[in-house]
């Protein structure tokens, strides 16, 4: 991640204050040792096991903080473990001096000895940790934590999102409305960026109000309108006044201004100002009415009957069908047959007792008599 600010140098006088200021802790933090060594070595009576105590508590402290320091001065973040165990490490020699004491009075005393070890480590720590920050403007810290709150923040409310469960989406809910209130703490960029941006929001607010006040007169007179910054082009004011009018109006506005152009010219010049309009609805708040044709087509000749019309069928029966039927099959056709052909072709059910009785039915009917040809000739 990079930063904007600009890297700054520490001055001789900050350099001379905050090397006194950690020889003084480095001082705090030996006296402290020292004191738990003097504690263990009256008690155990062995400089062996009192230099293991002091080992134990404040030289494991001694480290944490040579990490913290080390990782301060890179510009990383300490991890958990290593800021734990800078207070726990002196809270256990204290926990040693406790049992190791005589009275109660020696216990006090041999519980608070080791706590200037860790106090001295954690100012240490906390200095190298403001140079870093006042040098290069990045704090690895409130980094660490903005971004640890900010992924909370984002998994909290994907879960108050998406979850099927509704208990767990109601308590996600409440978690990251919580979390909100984390986010940005420390974070000095975001600090002096709001207060920059509420120091305009005063001035504009001031500025209104002295305007108002004196009728604005000084903002008249101390800007000409030659010297006065053109801010936006024509075609943008244009298109800004286009979007609060109502688009028959710009028709009109336009057909006034070219009124030789056709409906699909204007349209196409209104679209280039942000009102997208159809040539068609041009023309309609136009009034224009499309061009009218007469197209005169001489009569065409009655079609020549070349042969009488025929009669209209008569309808056909079911008995009909069988008979045509049995006419198409010929006589050696059977029932069977001239059913499976009626429902092939006429995509009729018969039954064959039926066809038998159309058949019996249509051969007792009397055939109509066919009239005799003339004869030709004859005897004379």
């Amino acid at each position: 991640m990079t930063s904007n600010t600009t890297r700054r140098e520490l001055t001789r006088g900050q350099n001379i204050v905050l090397a006194a200021a950690a020889a003084l802790m480095l001082a705090v933090g030996a006296f402290g040792a020292w004191g738990t060594y003097s504690n263990a070595v009256s008690e155990f009576h062995r400089q062996a096991t009192a230099a293991g105590v002091v080992a134990a508590g404040e030289g494991l402290t001694l480290i944490l903080a040579m990490v913290m320091l080390g990782r301060t001065m890179l510009g990383q973040s300490s991890p958990a473990i290593v800021r734990a165990g800078m207070w726990l490490s002196p809270a256990s020699a204290s926990c040693i001096g406790i049992t190791i004491a005589g009275s109660v009075r020696e216990a006090a005393v041999y519980a608070v000895t080791p706590l200037a070890m860790s106090g001295a480590a954690e100012g240490l720590g906390f200095i190298a940790r403001s140079i870093v920050v006042y040098t290069t403007g990045v704090d690895a810290e409130v980094m660490r934590h903005n971004a640890d709150a900010a992924r909370q923040l984002a998994f909290h409310r994907a879960v108050a999102d998406s979850h099927p469960d509704d208990r767990k989406r109601k308590r996600a809910v409440r978690r990251y409305w919580q979390l909100a209130k984390y986010v940005g703490v420390g974070d000095t960029e975001l600090g002096a960026g709001l207060v920059d941006v509420q120091r305009h929001r005063v001035r504009d607010g001031a500025d209104a109000a002295l305007a108002t006040m004196y009728g604005g007169q000084a903002d008249k007179l101390s800007v000409s309108p030659a010297e006065t910054p053109r801010t936006a082009s024509a075609t943008d004011v244009l298109r800004a006044r286009f979007a609060e009018m109502d688009p028959a109006d710009a028709i009109r506005l336009a057909a006034d201004a070219r009124p030789d152009a056709p409906p699909a010219e204007l349209a196409t010049l209104l679209g280039t100002y942000g009102v997208p309009v159809d040539p068609v609805a041009v023309a309609l708040v136009l009034g224009e009415q499309p061009d009218e044709y007469e197209v005169h087509r001489p009569d065409a000749p009655a079609h020549q009957q070349v042969s009488d019309p025929k009669p209209a069928l008569e309808p056909l029966t079911m008995e009909g069908i069988v008979v045509e039927a049995a006419s198409t099959l010929g006589p050696d056709a059977s029932a069977r047959d001239i059913a499976e052909h009626i429902a092939l072709k006429r995509r009729l059910v018969v039954t064959e007792p039926y066809v038998r009785t159309a058949l019996s039915r249509a051969a007792k009917k009397p055939q109509p008599e066919v009239p005799a040809a003339p004869m030709e000739g004859g005897y004379a």
